[in-house]
């Protein structure tokens, strides 16, 4: 798997649409939209062009946000509200016959390290020659809100799975029963992090969806990858940062901590977070 030159980001589902608009402090102190915040991450990963899946008539506001970095960004209009695979799904003839990065319009990542998450999966993509997905080890009580894999260790690497099960915000009993990943801490699973290097590959099993998909029902991801693990070698990478999602509850306001926490304010914002604390007993 060589570069990887374009990004898909879904941002078309009803709770997620006005999500990546929102402004926040980054890292380096600058004020900024979540989607600006996005593609810089993208476009730090090697990628050229960025699809953002929009619902019709949001193209413009989405431009706005996206500020100095909306030369790098097209737009794809979802019209049919058919769920979240089928945004993707709408992304196909664009991305083509390459492997492409792909990343949810509602989540923010903060990277343990100098590298960003973006990158540190590209890069684990392109040395396995596969898709990978990027995964975070998740408490139980947090499976009805993820995608969560089961699989085994990858032989020589302590952060990289192979991919055996897939399954769309498991109950407990259901993770306890196919998703246990030796090596994990007891009452965690692997759910996705909202990130994804993907090949082409999963565009005809979401078309396949697509095609027997009954009245009233919609496309879920998470089933397509499950497919896509028996068709071709599929990983799940830990990488060295956490997700945020800022559509959860109190969700932006942790993800606003997170980026200051690793950012040029920390130690003012650390000194305002305890006068706050201590001003409360």
């Amino acid at each position: 798997m060589g570069k990887i030159p374009k990004a898909v980001i879904t941002a078309a589902g009803r709770k997620q649409r006005s999500l990546a608009l929102q402004s926040l402090v980054d890292r380096d102190a600058g004020s900024k939209s979540a989607l600006r915040i996005l593609l810089e991450e993208a476009l730090d990963a090697g990628v050229e062009e960025v699809a953002l899946v929009v619902c019709p008539g949001d193209q413009d506001a989405y431009r706005a946000a996206a500020g100095p970095l909306a030369s790098h960004l097209m737009f794809i209009e979802q019209r049919e509200a058919l769920g979240y695979g089928h945004a993707l799904l709408s992304a196909r003839e664009w991305v083509g016959p390459s492997p492409f990065l792909h990343m949810v319009g509602d989540h923010l990542y903060v990277s343990h390290e100098s590298t960003r998450c973006a990158r540190q999966l590209v890069r684990i993509a392109a040395s396995e020659s596969c898709s990978v997905s990027a995964v975070q080890a998740t408490r139980e009580r947090l499976l009805p809100y993820y995608g969560t894999v089961g699989g085994r260790r990858v032989p020589g690497a302590a952060a990289l799975y192979q991919i055996d099960e897939v399954v769309e915000k498991p109950s407990p009993t259901e993770a306890e029963r196919k998703l246990i990943v030796p090596g994990l801490r007891v009452g965690h699973y692997l759910c996705f992090f909202g990130m994804h290097v993907l090949t082409p590959g999963i565009f005809e099993i979401l078309q396949d969806q697509l095609r027997t998909l009954e009245a009233g029902s919609s496309i879920a991801l998470s089933p397509a990858l499950a497919v896509l693990a028996r068709k071709e070698r599929y990983l799940a990478a830990e990488l060295n940062g956490s997700r945020y999602d800022i559509g959860e509850k109190y969700g932006l306001w942790i993800a606003q901590l997170a980026l200051g926490m690793s950012g040029r304010d920390r130690e003012e914002l650390l000194s305002r977070i305890v006068e706050m604390v201590a001003s409360r007993g």
